[in-house]
């Protein structure tokens, strides 16, 4: 069974986001169900601290064994903070994929936008 956190929101190309409304910031990482799909993640491609993204932009790539798959923007902003780690542990995807593998913090423009990302119920039933 796929491990769906009630306290995370999500999109519809499966990632979660984790917004702490005091500081503005959105950490973002891929789902259980997302990481079990790909395979074993062997590389991650993320944007550079500063970058400005849109929501919908692809802002990297993650790698895995069986395919490539775009990261999108869950939310527009600017990219804060890179989980490095990933680097040369791109296994954490795998084995952590709401905690230590998480990839990108968005400093996010429009808080608002969080409203329109799924909660747990809806990803749960989005995912079947």
């Amino acid at each position: 069974m796929t491990n769906v956190p009630e306290d995370l929101h999500y999109t519809e190309d499966h990632e979660w986001v984790r917004f702490d409304a005091e500081a503005g910031v959105a950490t973002v990482g891929i789902t259980d169900y997302a990481q079990g799909e790909l395979g074993d993640v062997v590389f991650l491609e993320l944007p550079a601290v500063g970058t400005e993204i849109e929501t919908k932009d692809s802002c990297g790539t993650i790698e895995a064994v069986k395919t490539v798959a775009d990261l999108f923007a869950p939310l527009g902003g600017e990219i804060v903070e890179v989980n490095s780690v990933l680097e040369d542990h791109p296994e954490l995807v795998n084995q952590d994929p709401y905690g230590e593998g998480w990839m990108i913090k968005i400093e996010v423009a429009d808080p608002g936008q969080v409203d329109g990302l799924m909660d747990a119920a809806a990803y749960q039933a989005h995912i079947g």
